[in-house]
């Protein structure tokens, strides 16, 4: 099969990869998310390049095009939507579920207190899996840097193991619900069972931006919020004092 059949199948299957074209003659190369790569574009130099900037623009997500040692290129780049991953069957769950579907997400919730983690519970979570941390992320194939973490839960036994692993991976948000009082307490846990004090400093709490919320669907949004401007590059402030562009042309 040629890269660009490839490159098709891939995206039809809603997979991760980036298939790079040189503008001048058309030549291709596939890069898939495990780095694999097929065809080429003549220069081994510039497949090495290529490659780099496919697997930069994989991840973040976007089509662009770019110029490498003198040649036009364009990375056309397939994903899927991106994961919230929910620690916490609780009511703030449910209505961030809601909200990451309504803004084109893929949520999961994970909780192993199976009674509360049910399908009826969260009818808009692409999943939901009743288990520990450990065992439902790797249900869930772990964390790349396409997912994003949110614990909600109150329960320092889950929280820590959910946040000693979110930590250490490579999720670029790692939010946590609780007063800063609670936050203290957990962040003197984990110290104590290990984590560096750099890891310590990714978790974004009190989780979500300062919206005044109140309700669980406001504190959806509030979440929901943060999430997107991370995912975005961006501080999360009000529109009308942002100087600069609104939002990023692509190619």
């Amino acid at each position: 099969m040629s890269a660009q059949g490839e490159f098709a199948r891939i995206a039809a299957d809603d997979g991760r990869a980036a298939l790079v074209t040189v503008i001048e003659d058309g030549a291709k190369l596939l890069v898939r998310d495990d780095g694999t790569t097929d065809g080429g574009l003549g220069n081994a130099d510039l497949d090495r390049a290529a490659a780099e900037a496919a697997e930069e623009l994989m991840w973040a997500e976007r089509s662009e095009l770019r110029e490498v040692e003198g040649v036009k290129l364009f990375v056309d780049v397939t994903a899927p939507a991106p994961r919230l991953v929910i620690f916490g069957a609780v009511d703030y769950a449910d209505a961030l579920c809601r909200l990451a579907r309504a803004a084109g997400w893929r949520p999961f919730v994970c909780d192993p207190r199976s009674q509360f983690a049910t399908r009826d519970r969260f009818p808009e979570a692409e999943d939901v899996l009743a288990a520990w941390p450990e065992d439902a992320l790797a249900r869930l194939g772990g964390i790349d840097r396409a997912t994003y973490i949110a614990v909600l839960t109150h329960d320092p036994k889950l929280d820590d193991a959910a946040l000693t692993l979110a930590l250490r991976s490579e999720a670029p948000y790692v939010g946590a619900m609780g007063s800063r009082r609670a936050q203290a307490h957990r962040r003197e846990r984990l110290l104590a069972a290990g984590i560096e004090e750099e890891l310590l400093e990714r978790i974004a709490a009190p989780i979500g931006l300062d919206l005044g919320a109140v309700t669980p669907e406001e504190t959806a949004l509030s979440i929901m919020s943060e999430v997107v401007a991370v995912r975005n590059g961006r501080e999360g402030g009000r529109l009308s004092q942002v100087a600069g562009r609104i939002h990023e042309v692509g190619a």
